[in-house]
C-alpha cells in the first residue's frame, strides 16, 4: 500500500437531520477507515455542520473540510476543492458524482438503489430528475461501482447494458447489531408502549420513511382484512412523512380501524429500539429495496419478519423471513394472520435471524471497500 497516498471522500450526507440506511453506511465506513489504515491521507469534504448522531471521528489521518457553496455544490464547490488537489482516489459512496474530474483521480462510486428507475412514479418529477442525472454521471465518471447487493447489480447492468460487468463489485452493508440487542428496562418499554396507547406483542410494527415505494397503502389494505380475523391486532407505522404521502395518510382515514393504525412520526434511538422489541412481528412489504436494512434491525430485535419476494428483500433475509407478493393485499393479509396466530413459525424465524445476521459485518464491509478503493 502506498504511503501517504490521498484519498478524497465526499461526506455531505452527513450534515443531514434524517438518518436513513445511506447515511449509516456512511457514518459506519467512516468509523472504520482510518482505523484500519492508517497510511493513507482521508480528505473528508462536507457542506455546513454535521449532524451530532453521524459526525465521523476524529483520526490524525482524517482532514476534514466544510466548504459552502449556496446551489449545486457537487459540481461547484466540491468539484473545485478535488480538482484543486487531485486526490488519486476519489470514493463517492452515494451514488452521485461530479461532472469534471481530474484525470488522474480514479474514482470508485457506491450504488445503493435504482428504485427511481424501477418504480418512477413513486418519485417526485424533479427528485426523479435529480436523481436520474446524478446517477447517469456517477456511472459515466466511476472506475468503479460498488453495489450493495447483487440485486443492485443486476438492476445496474440492465439499466445500463453497456455497462461492463467487472466494473460493478457487490459488497454487503454491514450490520452493527450493539444498539438493537441491548435489551430495554421494563420501565423503558412499558412508558414507550403506553405512549403510542400499545401493548406488547399487540401490534405489528413498520419503520422507515412514510412513502409511496415503501408500500404501506397495501400495507394498511391489508391490516384492514387481517383485522376481520384477529380482532386484538394493531399496526404501528414508525417513520416521518416523506414525499407523496399523502395517499398513505387517507388509506388510513379510510380504514374502519384507523384509531389501531398508530403513526408515530419521527422517534427516538431509544423509542424505537422499545418500539422494535414490544412488536409481534415486523413488516415490510416494500415494492423495492436496495438492501433492506431494517429487516437486519429486526433480527436484532429478537422479532420475526414479514417482507416482499423481491429486489434484495430474500437476499439479505434468506430463509429467516416469511415471504408475501408485494402487489397481492389479500397474500399480504394471509401471511399476516398466519404469522400472527403461529408462535412456532415465530420463534423457527428468531432464531434463523440470529443466523443470517451473521453474514453481515461492518468490518468486513469496510475492509472490501477500502481494498477495493485503493486497488
Amino acid at each position: 500500500m502506498k504511503q501517504n497516498i490521498k484519498v478524497a471522500i465526499q461526506v455531505s450526507d452527513l450534515d443531514h437531520s434524517r438518518i436513513d440506511g445511506t447515511r449509516v453506511y456512511l457514518r459506519e465506513i467512516l468509523k472504520r477507515f482510518g482505523k484500519i489504515d492508517v497510511e493513507t491521507n482521508f480528505h473528508l469534504y462536507h457542506q455546513s455542520v454535521f449532524n451530532k448522531n453521524l459526525t465521523p471521528p476524529s483520526f490524525p489521518n482524517y482532514f476534514v473540510k466544510a466548504c459552502f457553496f449556496p446551489f449545486a455544490w457537487m459540481q461547484t464547490r466540491f468539484a473545485w476543492e478535488i480538482f484543486h488537489i487531485a486526490p488519486e482516489k476519489l470514493f463517492l459512496p452515494i451514488q452521485a458524482a461530479p461532472f469534471f474530474v481530474a484525470k488522474k483521480t480514479e474514482v470508485t462510486a457506491t450504488i445503493h438503489d435504482l428504485a427511481f428507475k424501477r418504480y418512477p412514479e413513486t418519485f417526485p418529477k424533479m427528485q426523479l430528475f435529480k436523481l436520474n442525472l446524478l446517477l447517469e454521471i456517477a456511472v459515466r465518471r466511476a472506475n468503479k461501482l460498488i453495489a450493495v447487493s447483487e440485486s443492485t447489480k443486476r438492476d445496474l447492468l440492465e439499466f445500463f447494458p453497456k455497462l461492463p460487468s467487472e466494473r460493478i463489485r457487490v459488497i454487503y452493508h454491514g450490520f452493527d447489531d450493539t444498539f438493537f440487542r441491548v435489551r430495554c428496562t421494563p420501565l423503558l418499554l412499558s412508558q414507550t408502549l403506553a405512549q403510542y396507547h400499545i401493548e406488547h406483542a399487540n401490534y405489528i410494527l413498520y419503520v422507515g420513511a412514510l412513502q409511496p415505494r415503501k408500500n404501506l397503502v397495501r400495507l394498511i389494505e391489508a391490516f384492514n382484512i387481517a383485522k376481520q380475523i384477529v380482532p386484538e391486532m394493531k399496526l404501528v407505522l414508525a417513520g416521518e412523512k416523506a414525499w407523496l404521502a399523502d395517499a398513505i395518510f387517507e388509506a388510513r382515514e379510510k380504514s374502519p380501524y384507523v384509531e389501531d393504525i398508530i403513526m408515530t412520526g419521527a422517534v427516538s434511538f431509544e423509542n424505537l429500539r422499545a418500539l422494535y422489541q414490544g412488536a409481534r412481528f415486523f413488516a415490510f412489504p416494500s415494492l423495492y429495496e436496495g438492501f433492506g436494512l431494517p429487516i437486519l434491525e429486526a433480527f436484532a430485535s429478537g422479532i420475526p419478519v414479514l417482507t416482499a419476494h423481491n429486489s434484495s428483500l430474500i437476499e439479505v433475509g434468506g430463509d429467516a423471513v416469511v415471504s408475501c407478493d408485494a402487489s397481492d393485499t389479500e397474500n399480504i393479509a394471509e401471511k399476516m394472520v398466519t404469522l400472527w396466530n403461529d408462535e412456532a413459525l415465530r420463534k423457527e424465524l428468531i432464531s434463523k435471524g440470529e443466523e443470517q445476521l451473521k453474514k453481515f459485518s461492518w468490518d468486513k464491509c469496510t475492509e472490501e471497500t477500502l481494498e477495493y478503493i485503493l486497488s
